[in-house]
């Protein structure tokens, strides 16, 4: 049976941690910024962690 390949997409988006969560960014942080306000734009900086109904999906995309 071939190797599972990882998503290319998903490679650029994700960042799996050592103790295996995923991390990722926030959306609508690239562009159309000037109607958001400043704490807007500053909470959605900050990683967070992919949705638990979302892990099997993301780790499949990643070949875990």
């Amino acid at each position: 049976m071939p190797k599972m390949k990882t998503n290319s997409g998903a490679k650029k988006r994700f960042r799996v941690t050592a103790s295996g969560t995923i991390k990722r960014k926030h959306a609508f942080k690239s562009h159309i910024l000037t109607k958001k306000a400043k704490k807007r734009k500053r909470n959605l900086t900050h990683m967070t962690t992919v949705h638990k109904a979302d892990m099997n999906n993301v780790k499949m995309l990643l070949a875990i």
